[in-house]
């Protein structure tokens, strides 16, 4: 009897992104593996996305094994709850979301599920390639030998947090009641793969580059976070300490929090202003003494946050000019 092949849901997210939508979609229809239903959420958007995804919705509907919902928001809500309306809305063993302006590997799917069939995993990430307009740059995910192994790296910064980079089973959302926090669209990802690596048994990294963030404007490296976006922010982390601290992991992360929110708040010295140092300097302060204690940034890392807690804004402001105008204007375009 030929075994059936678990449904994997993907999950995508979309709002206004008719420019990038397309090779988006591209990638998902030659996913090689044979039993996915694409689950795409339209956030009110105003300009052409809804139809895109009805296009491809008409054309997935006509293939073996591939079923795609379209769920269109009356109104705006913002990423979190679209995210929510998507998990709603899945039914497969494994969820895995894509970004409406990023791709995956042809045989992503197929390569996540087979990893997973064979280690039993929960959990399987992956690498990925930041993609520039006229070059790209593989990065690279460590290797995590257990849940706790994982979320001390992503407490340290050695590893990335973002949902894209994990396939994860569904019932770790379903059986400990994992969703965003409506209206905290900042920070959403970290607080969700936190949640799920706490209840994770097993994890598994593929040694295998499967998901393309597209990075079109170098300048937008330097995310910049409103005040609204920092509130977000510290809604989402508020959450993981809570949750971290009352996991059987609390007594083995140290000071990890405090290298997490100087992690977060990192963007606010690459911005070339000098109002965004002071807010760095006034964001979380408390982790700022341990600025020299987390050895798995990077020495010019370390410096930078050193010299923005002595209000040294001249060396910030250097740092900027040489590594984001220079090597990211110049090298990474």
């Amino acid at each position: 009897m030929k075994k059936t092949l678990p449904l994997v849901s993907i999950i995508t997210p979309v709002y206004n992104a008719q420019e990038t939508l397309e090779r988006t979609l591209v990638s998902l229809r030659r996913q090689s593996y044979g039993h996915i239903e694409f689950i795409c959420v339209d956030d009110a958007s105003s300009d052409l996305s809804l139809s895109m995804l009805q296009a491809f919705a008409e054309d997935i509907g006509g293939r073996s094994g591939f079923s795609a919902k379209i769920i269109s928001h009356a109104e705006n809500k913002g990423v979190a709850e679209t995210r929510n309306t998507g998990l709603d809305h899945a039914s497969g063993e494994f969820v895995l979301y894509v970004d409406a302006d990023d791709s995956l590997a042809p045989d992503a799917v197929q390569s996540c599920v087979e990893e997973a069939a064979d280690s039993r995993a929960d959990i399987v990430y992956f690498h990925w390639c930041l993609v520039f307009q006229k070059s790209e740059r593989t990065m690279l995910q460590p290797t995590c030998a257990s849940p706790l192994d994982a979320i001390r790296a992503m407490l340290a910064g050695r590893m990335r947090w973002n949902l894209w980079l994990f396939m994860v089973r569904r019932s770790l959302y379903e059986e400990h009641a994992i969703r965003f926090i409506p209206g905290a669209n900042m920070g959403e990802d970290l607080l969700v793969t936190m949640k799920l690596f706490i209840h994770a048994k097993r994890i598994r990294l593929l040694d295998r580059v499967l998901y393309h963030y597209r990075q079109d404007n170098a300048g937008s490296i330097s995310k910049l976070f409103s005040i609204k976006h920092m509130r977000e922010v510290e809604t989402n982390i508020e959450e993981v300490e809570r949750c971290l601290g009352a996991s059987t992991y609390a007594a083995d992360i140290g000071h990890g929090i405090d290298f997490l929110k100087l992690t977060l708040k990192l963007p606010l010295l690459v911005t070339g202003r000098k109002a965004d140092y002071i807010r760095w300097t006034n964001w979380f302060s408390s982790a700022d003494r341990y600025i020299l204690h987390n050895r798995s940034a990077s020495l010019h890392t370390r410096l930078l946050q050193w010299f923005a807690s002595k209000r040294q804004y001249w060396a910030v402001r250097a740092y900027y000019l040489l590594v984001l105008r220079f090597i990211y204007g110049i090298i990474y375009k």
